[in-house]
């Protein structure tokens, strides 16, 4: 049975905060890395979620955070930033992302038209690269460049704890019988995608566990059934949505099929309760167009 670590603390120098959403219930996943006074938050969600956030560092008792490092720069995962930084007072934030990302995160209006989402620009980043090393006061965590879900996606591989922080870059697996294609956004680069899926193949013998923001912490024999999954429920997704678009473009059409045919068991979503799904189905529709997946 796969498990999914609660909110709370789930290693040494870890901690995950459940970020609850608009869109179902759970979508997040924040996690925060401390070590020896420091503590750098992945990813910051969204701008509603943040006075949660806050209210679940102090209650964890890891307030403040010094750093923020973006996985990409979609709007979940970047829309909060600007408010963390203007109710955390007490220390200045830096904030990390990919070199690739600085361009579109100081001018997100492409972005913002895609997906019909606000996000203000973000100018001050410290960029990052393949095998670049952040050290949290003698912890390192060592960058990849984990492309295909956005051209600027990065994972952080935590060496002393044998976890790796991969964002969007691989696959939503919200529950045990709920997983969701990362296909999103004008960027998608299916063969980038490919190229990522080896690349987190070649590092199986260094970690024990993946961490996801959609969603949780997977790990030991649920560990390698993700990795020898990953790759099938992508392109299973993909070519579902993509078969049930030529038959019937309706959204409501193809949202029933994907549940009826590839989730039939979630735990999160029901032939009552499709409404999240729904949505992440349009953006998958969205970007299959927009890539020339779908015409």
């Amino acid at each position: 049975m796969v498990h999914i670590r609660e909110e709370g603390k789930f290693n040494e120098n870890a901690y995950l905060l459940d970020a609850e959403f608009l869109k179902t219930e759970k979508t997040c996943g924040i996690y925060i890395i401390e070590n020896e006074g420091i503590r750098m938050m992945i990813d910051a969600g969204e701008a509603l979620s943040v006075r949660k956030i806050i209210k679940k560092l102090k209650a964890f008792n890891i307030y403040p955070i010094h750093k923020i490092l973006l996985t990409h720069i979609h709007w979940d995962h970047i829309q909060g930033v600007h408010k963390i930084k203007r109710l955390i007072k007490v220390v200045d934030i830096e904030v990390l992302a990919h070199k690739n990302g600085l361009v579109p995160l100081k001018n997100p209006t492409r972005l913002n038209n895609f997906f019909g989402y606000h996000v203000d620009p973000i100018e001050e980043v410290t960029p990052l690269k393949q095998n670049d090393i952040i050290d949290l006061n003698g912890l390192e965590l060592k960058v990849h460049e984990f492309f295909g879900h956005t051209p600027d996606s990065i994972a952080i591989q935590d060496i002393k704890n044998k976890i790796i922080y991969v964002g969007d870059a691989i696959l939503d697996k919200i529950d045990k019988n709920t997983f969701i294609p990362v296909i999103f956004g004008p960027d998608f680069d299916e063969r980038a995608l490919l190229e990522t899926y080896q690349k987190l193949r070649n590092l199986k013998n260094e970690l024990d566990a993946i961490a996801i923001a959609h969603y949780g912490v997977w790990e030991g024999d649920d560990f390698e059934k993700f990795l020898n999954e990953m790759e099938d429920l992508q392109f299973k997704a993909k070519n579902l949505i993509i078969e049930s678009y030529n038959k019937n473009p309706s959204l409501e059409y193809i949202t029933k099929e994907y549940h009826d045919r590839l989730i039939p068991n979630s735990e999160i979503f029901s032939i009552d309760h499709l409404m999240g799904l729904q949505w992440n189905i349009e953006q998958n529709i969205d970007t299959l167009k927009a890539t020339g997946f779908i015409e």
